[in-house]
């Protein structure tokens, strides 16, 4: 038999404590993340805003109890901050329909057609080598353009 069904009470409510110290932060911050995919990262600073309101209204005898809010209040944020730098969070897609171009086709086709026409058009696709210079002072080899080794070229 394990613990939870033979503990005492004292047993039992440390056990309960130890769980809730390892798990529950685990636990919010995959919550968190959920909550981001379906409902967007806004939702993650609505949701922030709202503990924080919660945990400032709550109340208890308990002694240490302002001090056991200003922890929570600081355990919150932390999770909303790892959660918005976590890789596994999630942007928005942009709105294709923001991209298209006024008038652009949707058929296959002609988009085909002019994307071969605009690269008829723009044949050749780079302009021919430029003749290069160097400002290095002191000679070296002499650079000549492209025209000049084709006629030496030639007349070997």
């Amino acid at each position: 038999m394990t613990k939870l069904q033979q503990g005492s009470h004292e047993e039992l409510e440390a056990i309960r404590l130890q769980a809730i110290k390892h798990f529950g932060p685990m636990m919010l911050q995959e919550v968190l993340l959920r909550l981001c995919r379906a409902c967007g990262p806004e939702s993650l600073d609505r949701f922030e805003k709202a503990m924080v309101e919660k945990i400032e209204q709550s109340s208890s005898d308990c002694s240490d109890f302002d001090d056991m809010k200003e922890f929570a209040t600081e355990q919150l944020y932390a999770c909303v901050r790892e959660v918005k730098s976590s890789p596994d969070m999630t942007h928005p897609l942009e709105d294709i329909k923001t991209r298209r171009t006024q008038g652009r086709s949707e058929q296959t086709d002609t988009l085909e057609d002019q994307l071969q026409e605009g690269l008829e058009d723009s044949f050749p696709a780079s302009d021919p080598p430029a003749v290069v210079s160097t400002a290095i002072p002191g000679g070296g080899k002499k650079l000549v353009g492209t025209d000049e080794v084709l006629r030496k070229l030639r007349k070997e």
